[in-house]
């Protein structure tokens, strides 16, 4: 999960906004330092050249320098993050070659559901896409909000009951990646982990005919099933019996997730309720 070893355009682009936005910074963070150091030697008891004067009160160049090189880092710090923030729209196209591959994603307590409404299959914790494709990501929570993301194809972003939330990606190279929920949902949030598993085009068709055969289906009542608090330390996959099962999840007519509850007895009494969300 290395930010700085991006396996897609918006990762890069993420990886360049946050050198970029250090060295800018490094610009006056170096100069301070090294002023602090010479002032403090050229200022010394021992320094007979070292000038005292109590009287003075204001230069204008040392006002000069003091406010410009703050300002211009300033400018250029808001300069990187405005073109860099809608350049990287989540909702904005990333082109990539092939048809893309439209992902239903939904947080619950505590896995990832990942549903291929075109393929008519769905998976648990695990997330597989072909190489160079775009990769349209709907996103939605049955419970709490959440936070999708892959750090090494970039744009951390919210998942939200009764909400729902496009993302764009691509994956470059092909590999196994790491995914994760970024914002604390419960008990099990630390097992809120997905592999991401980038095949090659060829390869991606033989895996969703593999994953179709799957004698598990997924519906409305397995849903149900699946949605309880929990942790799953497997990864299975199922075939999608009804391809709206998301709008359904979205739209909140599948009702939706009590949240993680507080356990303990004194953890209700000082909350001063039975849940917390």
């Amino acid at each position: 999960m290395n930010l700085l070893d991006p396996q897609g355009p918006v990762a890069a682009a993420n990886s360049t906004i946050l050198v970029d936005s250090v060295f800018i910074m490094l610009a006056i963070v170096v100069p301070t330092i090294f002023a602090i150091l010479a002032f403090a030697f050229w200022f010394r008891a021992s320094n007979p050249k070292a000038k005292f004067q109590p009287d003075f009160v204001y230069s204008g160049r040392v006002e000069m320098v003091v406010w410009a090189i703050p300002a211009l880092t300033v400018i250029l710090l808001g300069g990187v993050a405005w073109i860099g923030s809608h350049q990287l729209d989540p909702a904005a196209p990333v082109p990539g070659t092939g048809s893309p591959v439209r992902i239903q994603a939904v947080s619950l307590d505590w896995k990832w559901l990942f549903i291929y409404p075109d393929q008519r299959i769905a998976t648990v914790n695990t997330l597989t896409v072909p190489a160079g494709a775009e990769l349209n990501f709907q996103l939605t929570s049955s419970s709490v909000m959440n936070t999708f993301f892959i750090p090494q194809l970039g744009s951390m972003i919210y998942t939200m009951n009764g909400m729902v939330t496009k993302l764009n990606l691509r994956a470059d190279n092909e590999g196994k990646l790491q995914g994760l929920s970024a914002h604390f949902s419960g008990d099990g949030f630390p097992d809120m982990m997905f592999d991401v598993n980038v095949v090659s085009p060829l390869a991606f068709p033989d895996w969703v005919a593999t994953t179709a055969k799957s004698d598990a289906v997924l519906n409305e009542d397995s849903y149900k099933k699946l949605m309880q608090q929990g942790v799953e330390k497997g990864r299975p996959s199922y075939r999608l019996d009804d391809p709206r099962l998301f709008d359904l999840i979205a739209t909140q007519h599948i009702p939706p997730g009590p949240g993680p509850e507080l356990a303990s007895e004194a953890g209700r009494s000082h909350s001063g309720g039975h849940d917390a969300r």
